[in-house]
């Protein structure tokens, strides 16, 4: 069990408006649409939608996104998929270089390709892994807005980018790394307070005082919200706090100690019971 860490002061936040969407819409005959955005460290983009699917990805630092019924913290070897009109919402972790696309979906279907159906897991936000060729052609896209179309060969380039890419995407391995988020409104506080500060507390007790709830009554919205205990919940987030901190190339003796735990190997105990591998190779392309 990790040990509680002294409170830290949180800078004050920075909330902005969906970044522009509407300019780049993704149509039938410009199908993948490419855009990107610079935010510095805890700005928190306001909750949206729209009517096209996304990729979310940052080229460089670390980025949460947070949809209804989940949170994902996400560094540059990982990327979001979030289908269309699901409302989500950004928070910058550590100041971010957003690569997002927009994905055409044609009437029924939902995925990367033409052929997805409805059906399919890509109905759901889901995190995947980002191979070098996905992240060398989403970078190559052209990332004009409307209004300021691309260059005849621009446009060319897209028309033989945005095929290879959606293949590409098709293959990505998935990766469960996505946080559960309650729908009762005081264990949705507790949990996004453990989400921003993961160490301020270590029994559940402590954190039930926070929202005014008895310990048996936050163990039993777990269970019942979530089908989960909290100690296993909150093992989640600190793995995906720990693969931020990998990302940055935090050493794993100081990430241990980051997370609250006594030993290195008592983090590596924890990794290991939780995704059925050590941290140096669950971490290795972080």
């Amino acid at each position: 069990m990790p040990r509680p860490s002294s409170a830290r002061i949180k800078p004050a936040s920075t909330s902005v408006g969906p970044l522009t969407p509407h300019l780049f819409t993704p149509t039938a005959e410009r199908p993948l649409r490419a855009k990107q955005h610079t935010l510095a460290t805890d700005t928190r983009v306001a909750p949206h939608s729209h009517a096209w699917a996304q990729l979310a990805w940052s080229a460089t630092g670390v980025m949460r996104l947070t949809a209804e019924r989940g949170t994902y913290l996400v560094p540059p070897s990982r990327a979001v998929w979030v289908p269309p009109g699901i409302e989500h919402a950004i928070t910058v972790v550590e100041t971010a270089e957003l690569r997002t696309l927009y994905l055409h979906q044609r009437p029924g279907r939902c995925g990367p390709q033409r052929s997805d159906t409805v059906g399919s897991d890509w109905r759901h936000c889901r995190v995947l892994e980002v191979s070098e060729l996905l992240r060398a052609l989403m970078l190559a896209l052209p990332t004009n807005p409307d209004g300021a179309s691309p260059s005849a060969d621009e446009l060319a380039r897209e028309k033989l980018i945005a095929p290879l890419l959606a293949d590409e995407l098709k293959r990505a391995a998935p990766v469960p790394l996505g946080v559960a988020l309650p729908q009762d409104k005081r264990l949705r506080a507790l949990c996004e307070a453990v989400l921003d500060d993961p160490t301020r507390h270590e029994t559940l007790a402590d954190w039930s005082r926070d929202v005014g709830a008895s310990e048996r009554t936050v163990a039993r919205l777990f269970r019942q919200d979530l089908g989960t205990s909290f100690v296993q919940w909150r093992q989640q987030v600190l793995l995906a706090r720990a693969l931020s901190l990998a990302a940055r190339g935090t050493p794993m003796g100081q990430i241990a100690t980051e997370l609250g735990y006594a030993s290195p190997s008592a983090f590596s105990a924890m990794v290991r019971r939780s995704v059925g591998a050590p941290p140096s190779r669950f971490f290795a392309s972080a």
